[in-house]
């Protein structure tokens, strides 16, 4: 199959075959200029420009994937093609796609032939964005706040520190959880064992093994959550002693059993296992018993490249299914969020496992963006579902650089309707990538609570 061309119709191979994957999305080829592009699909340059937030939309890196702002899709003829097989593939009948494209059922399709598509009827989920405000909380992140919520189902703000007196170190949050509710997003409460920048086991622990402090916690957890107008609270405790899964599991019930009654739902985060493993860094979080005592869970399906790693995809779609697979078989589907990383990652060598330095963290656009401006072409490897590239620097470093593009989170919103999943789980707000939210909306109906 012929990767190189990928416009509204994109053939990829992956963990679960070969798929056709229908979304309005163009890979820049070599020599194409943005005006040419826009020719080619019937709008305007600048329309184009403006959805992907283009900073010079003279300058373009070959392997860039846009996002095409157009109502349905088109898709060219290739060689075999017959009506029937796309209007197969398409779920329509032939008739269908004959009469909205006015051709003739007989007429032979030629090479090259333009075709229109109509637009499928929408999936209904939940969304939820991690939001990690700094102090003072800057105007960018309000700003970025007020140009998502619309899209979000949950904003979940990052994180309440539990004490291990059972206080709370509470972060800034300024106005945002009021812009959440004005949009018709719920507010969730993100409780978290980090201590001096780093979950602890031991914090959780003390936590775990006093139910006074439990007491004390559950009842400054509520206080916060009436004052602030939080509906979930959302336990994100990590890198916990794998011993103390069972003590885990029943601070959760006991957590239930104090918010249900105030009307208020209960969340996890869980780290991505695809076995019921019972050791190591994960060991604790329980699967099947999350299931049962929360109403939702956040699946935290990346980080296999990270800032330690060697470069590779931050959630190659091979291992994110694996997770998921797993995950169906423990807990209701309609609990499960799948997680998604806004951003990738600047490896350069020694790589962090040669002794070097840690990799940079980026959003997708400024990869998009290091690419043009190195003049490098962004490679796609069709396995991992992720763009990469390579480049050396004024210092004659060379650079990975592997991040999420268009394609990418496409091929992530097409396994989260294959698993029926509830939604998608975002970390975090204040990493641009446009073209996610322009594909969010176009595959999907965000469900307001």
């Amino acid at each position: 199959m012929n990767s190189r061309t990928v416009t509204f119709i994109q053939w990829t191979t992956n963990l679960y075959g070969k798929v056709c994957i229908k979304v309005q999305i163009h890979v820049v080829q070599k020599g194409q200029s943005l005006f040419e592009i826009g020719k080619q699909y019937g709008i305007g340059w600048q329309e184009i420009a403006d959805a992907n937030e283009l900073e010079n939309a003279g300058k373009l890196a070959v392997g860039q994937a846009l996002v095409i702002p157009i109502t349905g899709s088109y898709y060219w003829v290739q060689p075999g093609d017959t009506l029937y097989e796309i209007a197969r593939r398409e779920k329509m009948t032939i008739s269908e796609l004959a009469n909205i494209n006015k051709i003739s059922l007989s007429a032979p399709l030629t090479v090259g032939q333009r075709l229109y598509i109509p637009p499928t009827p929408k999936t209904p989920i939940q969304s939820l964005l991690y939001v990690e405000p700094r102090t003072p909380v800057s105007q960018a992140m309000i700003t970025e706040t007020e140009r998502r919520v619309d899209a979000l189902t949950y904003l979940a703000m990052f994180s309440y520190e539990v004490q291990r007196d059972g206080t709370l170190k509470a972060p800034s949050i300024a106005n945002l959880p009021t812009i959440a509710a004005n949009a018709g997003a719920l507010n969730a409460m993100v409780i978290s064992n980090l201590e001096d920048f780093a979950f602890s086991a031991g914090l959780a622990r003390d936590i775990f093994m006093s139910r006074g402090v439990q007491d004390l916690l559950f009842t400054n957890i509520l206080e916060v959550a009436q004052q602030v107008g939080y509906k979930d609270i959302h336990f994100d405790f990590e890198l916990l002693y794998p011993e103390d899964r069972q003590l885990y599991n029943a601070f959760l019930r006991r957590a239930r059993d104090r918010f249900h009654p105030a009307g208020l739902t209960l969340s996890t985060a869980l780290a991505p296992k695809v076995s019921d493993v019972t050791t190591g860094i994960y060991g604790a979080h329980d699967y099947k018993a999350h299931g049962e005592i929360v109403d939702f869970v956040s699946l935290m399906t990346y980080e296999w490249g990270y800032t330690y790693s060697e470069p590779q995809a931050v959630s190659p779609l091979p291992q994110v299914e694996r997770v998921v697979k797993y995950a169906v078989q423990e807990i209701p589907r309609n609990k499960i969020f799948l997680g998604q990383n806004l951003y990738g990652y600047d490896w350069s060598k020694p790589y962090p496992t040669q002794g070097g330095e840690p990799a940079r963290a980026l959003s997708p656009k400024q990869a998009t963006e290091l690419a043009i401006r190195e003049n490098e072409a962004i490679s796609y490897d069709y396995v991992a579902q992720a763009p990469y590239f390579n480049y050396i620097d004024q210092n004659s470093i060379q650079h990975e650089v592997w991040f999420e593009d268009a394609r990418s989170i496409q091929a992530k919103f097409d396994l989260l309707k294959k698993y029926s999943l509830r939604g998608i789980m975002y970390w975090k707000l204040g990493l641009a990538f446009p073209q996610n939210w322009l594909l969010l909306e176009d595959n999907f109906n965000i469900v307001k609570k």
